[in-house]
């Protein structure tokens, strides 16, 4: 196997020319020379005779007679150019073939044994072989006896196709567009078209230096491979975009119109710094576009040139523009052809008016609303054509909005196509219009709406419009593309919220094909666990009622952090179960209604909250000292059975991803038919959505409620709602503040040193605070949020980030009663004393006996000499059993605890609002969906906990 390298630019030699003789070759040499002598020594003669150069005489028949003396001899005709000679092929025969059967090379000649051939016939068929991109040299010899014998040299097979240095571009994206491939006949012509085929690929990608060095290695059996050596280069970007001719506006102005932007570092991650000429073209129709719209209607770009910059990196870019004059609108008008519409109005309501400045644009939204308003009329083909008169004196624009005669159209028939799982009637349902009804283009988009809401179906999903069997009659065909509506995961996942979990759920929303929504689902986390099993119907016996049913367990852990430990406070174990219905009121008005029984079971750590109260060593009552007042009065068991309703507005025009529209929610509920609980509580929630243009989302959310007992009193610094039907703050709703880290709590700060040393002072490390929300009666949260367009790249891989900005506060719950269990220190005149920070400076609790009688430490000497204490219920002396006699009347040492003293501050219990601002981004991520947030909270209240970073995976949020 040879290693020997062939370049595409050397020449593959084939002899064309037949061979020929040595006497042949005279011949021919002597007949042209003869040629010549006869013409001019007979153009001679002519001349001598009289006769005009160029003119023949007369052929004789006869030889002439030799010449008298005196007279010219007589001259004979000469042929001008030798006839080639004819000659009959003998025999005819093929060498040098090792693939291609001597047939197949006859066939592509118009050579035959016992036919006549000339030179010129062998000529040809040399040039029909080398046509074949079969041969690489060929050759025929025998010519002059009429034996032909055609030699070959047959081109190579090709072995491989071998890429080398591709990186940007895949083997697989260059193969499939190349013509070359395997145990293919190799020719150079295939090989240049696949080069260049394969530099404009690369040139698609903005890579317009790449070079192609392709290269062929020789095997046995007349084998090749080629191989094509790739030098991606840089990819190409528009190191500059020059404008000229521009007055009125800067070039940074008309730079910000266009898609192509110049190469800055600032632009890393951007893809509009390459240059692409299909976007340059965008481009010049974007200035234009924006110069129409500023007024100046005859603006033009008169010269567009792209130049590579010498090191074939870079591209500059000139744009010649002529801007021309700023015109006004003239006179605007409406000629419409339909009788229903009364012209003066139509052109009343147009946006905008004689003197305002000429837009372009606004006259494109003007025919969007003539054609939307023909459409509610039931005008569906109706054609809006603007006529424009320009007053290049004057500088202004005459509109004319001609509006042709039209009939009102009917809908013939809906379509229903693509559909393989779901129903006909699944869809037909959420149609705002039926077979035979009037055309209503409000309509026809509110059902692309409510179909698009279903979530069943692919994106973007509109309804075609046809020609009916007349003019006057329209088809609708909603061609759908199903996506999956069913949902089984076993999932595991790390939340800021709940540290590790594991999910496993199966879901189906669009059950049997019916639009029946049914789920069942299992969390398990170290703080919480639940099981949900649920069912929907959303058109009950075919009537637009929604029915429902879930039975649920939730078992939950509240807990506080203590350093970097979190900490469990108390567990509420919720069993029950809901019913809930929704009826449509109106297209956009619903009402829902739900009915909830549940059984709540609060308890709480009885080796970390209880104490002994009887002295027989059994923990049996909740200790307000270790757990905390609020605490030990949420302790308990009752069942609640609650009734609600909400009335619903929704015009948005998807519940899955909504980009415009609105939605309010006003939701009551009542606790108290029948139960321990009883209470009503209302919430109002509210959104609105706008397209903004070029892909940005702008909404703006806002949600509150309250909560109002209808028992009485529980006694002191107890408020009448339990801690467990309070509204909570914080994340995920309230980003930039931590779980429950948004309104009131208390706080257990822990003492440093003592007071006998005069050390004793609060701690200041957060960390080391035990920190207890409790919820409140009264919340507001709002939210302003914009949502940003990535690439299509990006969008494939579910990125969809924003920024937000949100406020909002949690409030009004009763003061709690503190804990009293210290006893503040004070001076020999019973004055008070506190620490230098300012805080009280307290004792720790008395060391008791079992009947509760104080103990005293009791100073003596034991046998050898040394002086120990001893507990006695004695201030002075010392007694074997409590309660007993005291012996002695040296007085005695008060006993206090030597557990950790703590300070109880209540916080957080303010309407005052708290902001935070940041960015997120939600992504489809492999591992499930992802939500990461970064927001700081910029204004906050004593109390609140904030955190920087959240991020929730593995779960829906």
């Amino acid at each position: 196997m040879g290693n020997d390298f062939l370049r595409l630019g050397w020449d593959v030699t084939a002899n064309k020319s037949s061979k020929l003789s040595t006497g042949a070759k005279a011949l021919t040499l002597a007949c042209t020379m003869l040629s010549g002598i006869g013409i001019a020594h007979a153009q001679d003669a002519t001349a001598q005779q009289g006769q005009p150069t160029g003119q023949q005489p007369a052929a004789q028949s006869q030889p002439s007679a030799p010449a008298t003396p005196g007279q010219a001899a007589p001259q004979q005709a000469i042929p001008l150019v030798p006839q080639e000679q004819e000659r009959v092929i003998k025999s005819l025969r093929v060498e040098g073939s090792q693939r291609i059967e001597p047939a197949t090379i006859l066939s592509y000649t118009k050579l035959r044994v016992g036919e006549t051939y000339t030179n010129a016939t062998v000529d040809q068929a040399i040039k029909d072989l080398l046509a074949s991109d079969f041969l690489a040299d060929v050759s025929i010899s025998g010519v002059e006896t009429g034996d032909l014998v055609i030699h070959i040299k047959e081109n190579p097979v090709i072995n491989r196709v071998i890429l080398e240095g591709n990186k940007r571009l895949k083997d697989d994206k260059i193969t499939k567009e190349i013509k070359l491939a395997p145990r293919q006949i190799f020719t150079r012509t295939a090989v240049r078209a696949d080069v260049a085929r394969i530099i404009e690929l690369y040139r698609r990608q903005g890579r317009f230096a790449a070079t192609v060095d392709p290269q062929m290695v020789k095997l046995d059996q007349n084998r090749v491979d080629v191989i094509f050596e790739i030098h991606e280069g840089p990819k190409s970007k528009v190191r500059q975009i020059n404008i000229i001719g521009n007055e009125k506006f800067s070039d940074d102005k008309l730079r910000g119109e266009m898609a192509t932007k110049q190469a800055r570092w600032f632009r890393i991650f951007s893809s509009n710094t390459s240059y692409d000429q299909d976007r340059m073209a965008y481009d010049q129709q974007k200035m234009r576009q924006f110069y129409l719209t500023q007024g100046y209607a005859d603006f033009r770009v008169t010269s567009a040139v792209a130049e590579l910059t010498p090191d074939k990196r870079d591209f500059i870019i000139t744009y010649v523009v002529e801007e021309g004059d700023r015109y006004k609108f003239g006179d605007v008008s409406v000629d419409s052809g339909i009788r229903d519409f009364d012209d003066k109005k139509l052109a009343q309501a147009l946006p905008f008016k004689k003197g305002d400045w000429y837009n372009a644009k606004q006259v494109e939204d003007a025919v969007d609303q003539l054609s939307q308003t023909a459409g509610f009329a039931g005008y569906a083909f109706a054609d809006v054509r603007p006529e424009f008169q320009p007053d290049r004196e004057n500088h202004t624009m005459d509109v004319t909005f001609n509006i042709a005669e039209a009939k009102r159209t009917y809908v013939e028939r809906i379509n229903i196509t693509g559909n393989t799982q779901t129903k006909d009637k699944v869809i037909r349902r959420e149609m705002r219009v039926a077979e035979g009804d009037a055309f209503n283009s409000f309509l026809i988009k509110r059902s692309e709406d409510r179909i698009n809401s279903l979530g069943y179906f692919q994106d973007k999903f509109e309804i075609d419009r046809k020609q009916g069997s007349s003019d006057d009659r329209i088809d609708l065909n909603a061609n759908v593309e199903e996506k999956s509506t069913g949902e089984l995961s076993l999932s595991a996942g790390f939340s800021s919220l709940e540290r590790f979990l594991v999910q496993a759920a199966i879901r189906q929303r669009n059950f049997r094909g019916m639009g029946q929504d049914a789920h069942a689902q299992v969390n398990y986390s170290s703080y919480s666990k639940s099981a949900e099993l649920g069912f929907t119907e959303p058109y009950l016996f075919d009537k637009p009622i929604a029915l429902g049913a879930t039975i649920f367990r939730r078992d939950y852990n509240s807990f506080n952090y203590i350093g970097q430990n979190r900490n469990t406070t108390y567990s509420q174990v919720q069993t029950g179960f809901q019913i809930s219905t929704g009826l449509p009121l109106t297209e956009y008005w619903t009402l829902s209604g739900r009915y909830s029984l549940s059984v709540d079971d609060v308890t709480l750590d009885k080796n970390s909250f209880y104490k002994d109260s009887n002295g027989d060593g059994t923990l049996d009552t909740c200790d307000p000292l270790k757990a905390g007042r609020y605490l030990c009065d949420a302790i308990g068991n009752r069942l609640t059975s609650l009734l609600g309703a909400s009335l619903i507005y929704s015009s948005l025009n998807s519940n899955l991803r909504p980009t415009k529209g609105t939605r309010f929610v006003a939701g009551v509920d009542f606790a108290g038919l029948g139960g321990d609980v009883r209470y009503l509580r209302g919430r109002l929630n509210a959104s609105k959505y706008w397209n903004v243009g070029s892909g940005f989302i702008f909404s703006l959310s806002g949600e509150g409620g309250y909560i109002h007992s209808l028992e009485g009193s529980r006694g002191p610094g107890v408020d009448p709602v339990r801690i467990t039907d309070r509204f909570y703050l914080g994340e995920p709703q309230f980003r930039g503040f931590d779980i429950r880290g948004v309104g009131p709590r208390i706080q257990r700060v822990p003492y440093t040193g003592t007071v006998a040393s005069g050390t004793q002072a609060l701690v200041t490390d957060r960390k080391q605070i035990i920190d207890d929300a409790l919820g409140g009666k009264a919340y507001y949260l709002g939210k302003a949020e914009l949502e940003i367009p990535l690439g299509s790249g990006a969008q494939e891989l579910g990125l969809r980030p924003s920024i937000f900005v949100q406020v909002g506060a949690l409030f009004g719950i009763t003061r709690p009663q503190l804990n009293t269990a210290y006893t503040q220190a004070t001076d020999s005149n019973g004055v008070p004393l506190n620490n230098a920070d300012g805080s009280p400076s307290f004792l720790p609790p008395r060391l008791t006996a079992s009947d509760g009688s104080p103990l005293f430490y009791n100073s003596y000497q034991n046998d050898a000499g040394d002086t120990l204490t001893r507990l006695t219920t004695c201030s002075a002396g010392y007694s074997d059993t409590a309660g007993g006699t005291c012996t002695g009347s040296e007085a005695n040492t008060a006993a206090f605890s030597n557990s950790t003293i703590y300070y109880e501050r209540f916080l957080g219990d303010s309407a005052r609002p708290r902001i935070s601002v940041g960015i997120g981004t939600d992504w489809n991520s492999p591992f499930g969906p992802l939500r990461i947030d970064i927001a700081k909270a910029i204004l906050t209240q004593p109390g609140d906990d904030t955190k920087l970073f959240t991020f929730n995976v593995g779960r829906q949020f």
